[in-house]
């Protein structure tokens, strides 16, 4: 990495967090975890100093030093960062080679970056509950629901050790954490056997073990 310095400022809970913690596991790459706390004293997103470096007061947030600018490049958003990582550091890949393969690891992320996990996210909750509703069923429903119909579609791929290829991809580094809050919710994830097998692989390696929320230094009983 040359004189590169990686920061990634990480929630031990959040999801998206743990994505880009494990890209960077998986891929090798020496980084330092900054943490932000996003309940104590209102969320530690929303002070001025972090919404000077993401206006989007949200985690995670990566931050390259040394990188030939004079000022550090700041990349939010989960999705965009581990793009960013597989383009700079393609070794080992986290995207298949073939471009229908890379397409549907990009559906299965999307499906739950855009589809699963915002619903279920701190400030979408606040807004149900502000509304009268009943937060926990809210999430627990959109879970089920897009989990299950993940279950349908990943059969139509292949009989992988993965849920598209033979090796992980961001496809599992976005499905491991959300099976995770799947649990923190309440959901019945024994019918979803596919999701399971490729979870459990996942987890026997190093890169997703290291990277599980309980392992961080923030971490919270």
């Amino acid at each position: 990495m040359g004189g590169k310095q990686i920061i990634l400022t990480s929630f031990w809970r959040s999801s998206c967090s743990w994505r880009v913690r494990i890209a960077l596991a998986y891929k090798g790459l020496a980084h330092k975890i900054s943490t932000i706390h996003l309940q104590r004293d209102g969320g530690e997103q929303f002070t001025a100093a972090y919404r000077e470096k993401n206006p989007m007061s949200q985690v995670p947030l990566l931050e390259i030093k040394g990188n030939g600018s004079e000022k550090p490049y700041l990349l939010s958003q989960s999705m965009a960062v581990m793009e960013y990582l597989e383009e700079v550091y393609p070794d080992p890949p986290i995207l298949p080679s073939s471009p229908i393969d890379r397409a549907r690891v990009r559906q299965i992320a999307e499906i739950i970056n855009s589809g699963i996990q915002p619903l279920q996210n701190s400030a979408t909750m606040k807004k149900v509950e502000a509304a009268g509703g009943d937060k926990a069923s809210w999430a627990k429903y959109w879970i089920e629901d897009g989990l299950g119909k993940l279950e349908r579609q990943t059969a139509e791929f292949g009989n992988t050790r993965f849920l598209v290829s033979d090796s992980p991809t961001i496809a599992e580094f976005c499905l491991v954490p959300q099976l995770y809050g799947a649990r923190r919710f309440g959901c019945e994830v024994n019918g979803w056997p596919r999701l399971l097998e490729v979870e459990a692989r996942c987890l026997t390696l190093p890169a997703f073990e290291s990277t599980c929320p309980e392992n961080q230094l923030d971490a919270e009983n």
